[in-house]
């Protein structure tokens, strides 16, 4: 199947944004996304990437880290900054044409259970998103249940789809396949390499952002399964030049190699 190629924007070592996406372009990417979310940001790229010829697929809403997001199923007030960013993120996207939002439900081995209060926070968030025109798509992490929980929750909701990452999986939950999760409520990737859980302690298991084929996940069985659901989003990487293998590189080598892997990728 053919799909558009893309990756962070911000997982290169340039001096700006918009110089990356230039690289991008150059590399022969199609789209990308980004972790910023203020307006001025997100215009900025927009401009950018309509003049390149580049689709921005979506903006990487902020989690604040463990406690910021976890905080979301917690009493008290200290969800409500990063509750006011995520809303925030979702302005932006409307403003500047850009139809989804990838939002983290929770983060960490101990990760606040799914409670009635956090459920209305995030239906809140839903429903402001669906009133933009803006698209949800909530991202696989490491508690199977708190993702899964969402997947028959928002069934109904045509705004509301799913991200899948498959370096989470692959190093936080290898026994679940992800995509027979979300089936075809699955939406857009972040895909990337790990070596999955770690030999020794099972908890601690590293996120490590490779360049696809620098690690151990068996990306022809991905392909097979985005195929078995007719997923027809962007094969969109979260990478990382900054990573002791890839430090010798240039942003533009490390772009050029990043398009040939997943267009390799692509092919399988």
């Amino acid at each position: 199947m053919n799909r558009k190629l893309g990756m962070n924007v911000c997982g290169l070592c340039v001096p700006t944004r918009t110089e990356g996406l230039e690289i991008m372009k150059k590399a022969g990417f199609e789209c990308f996304f980004t972790g910023a979310f203020h307006y001025d940001e997100v215009a900025e790229l927009k401009e950018k990437a309509d003049t390149l010829g580049l689709d921005f697929d979506f903006i990487h809403g902020p989690f604040h880290g463990i406690n910021g997001i976890n905080a979301m199923w917690l009493s008290g007030v200290d969800y409500h900054q990063l509750f006011c960013d995520m809303k925030e993120s979702i302005d932006s996207a409307a403003a500047c044409g850009v139809p989804t939002v990838v939002i983290h439900v929770s983060s960490g081995w101990n990760a606040p259970q799914v409670n009635d209060l956090g459920l209305a926070r995030y239906d809140e968030l839903v429903l402001y998103a669906k009133d933009k025109g803006v698209k949800i798509a909530f991202e696989n992490l490491r508690k199977l249940g708190n993702v899964a929980y969402f997947v028959d929750r928002y069934d109904k909701m045509s705004n509301v789809g799913f991200c899948f990452d498959c370096g989470h999986e692959h190093c936080y939950t290898p026994n679940v396949c992800w995509p027979d999760v979300f089936t075809t409520k699955l939406i857009c990737t972040h895909l990337h390499d790990n070596h999955g859980p770690a030999k020794v302690d099972a908890v601690e298991r590293e996120d490590e952002h490779l360049l696809p084929f620098d690690g151990t996940y068996d990306f022809t069985r991905m392909i097979r399964k985005l195929d078995e659901y007719n997923y027809t989003g962007s094969l969109m990487m979260e990478l990382s030049q900054r990573k002791p293998q890839y430090e010798h590189m240039t942003a533009q080598e490390f772009a050029n190699e990043a398009y040939a892997r997943v267009k390799k990728m692509s092919l399988l």
